[in-house]
């Protein structure tokens, strides 16, 4: 029975992008496919070809069989498939659906005052998870709820400044908030 290998991925805008192959063979022979048409071929002993359905340009690397598509466009987002020799007869080819999107809006920071606390709450526009992480600068005492959510103590100098970053993939953006805003 073969079992048909189908994985969602993302890319950003304006990376580039690598298809996380997981092949533990020596490969003699690779094709890649967006949507049905060719856009990279190799055989053991020559140079990788390359079509002209791959825009911007690509990497096959033909040791791991993975394909990088450089500086992402939205027509990149298609379905890409992943034909190799030897094959693992389960997985007679691997299949990639890749999603092109915008970046990360720049994080906004908000403020909650609560009986004893500051809740700061970092908050960015995307439709997949991103990483979280925090600057306090010279503030010591501080709980973190949530990788966005912190909680500080309101006894905290106003005049202290923290940061949000955000980070996926190859992108991270960040910014600063002066904690006298809560105070406002």
């Amino acid at each position: 029975v073969a079992h048909i290998h189908c994985e969602e991925v993302f890319g950003i805008l304006g990376e580039n992008y690598t298809f996380p192959v997981k092949i533990n063979k020596k490969l003699v022979e690779i094709i890649w496919k967006k949507n049905k048409d060719k856009v990279a071929e190799w055989e053991e002993h020559s140079q990788a070809v390359y079509f002209p359905s791959l825009k911007n340009g690509g990497s096959l690397n033909n040791e791991t069989g993975s394909l990088t598509i450089f500086n992402l466009e939205k027509n990149d987002t298609a379905t890409y498939v992943l034909e190799y020799l030897p094959s693992d007869e389960n997985n007679p080819s691997l299949t990639f659906i890749l999603t092109v999107l915008d970046p990360p809006s720049e994080p906004t920071i908000s403020c909650n005052v609560s009986d004893d606390h500051l809740v700061l709450t970092c908050a960015a526009d995307f439709k997949r998870p991103l990483t979280f992480s925090w600057d306090f600068g010279s503030i010591t005492d501080y709980k973190q709820q949530q990788q966005n959510v912190v909680f500080l103590k309101k006894s905290v100098d106003a005049s202290e400044k923290v940061t949000c970053f955000i980070e996926v993939s190859q992108t991270a953006k960040s910014s600063e908030f002066s904690l006298a805003e809560c105070f406002l």
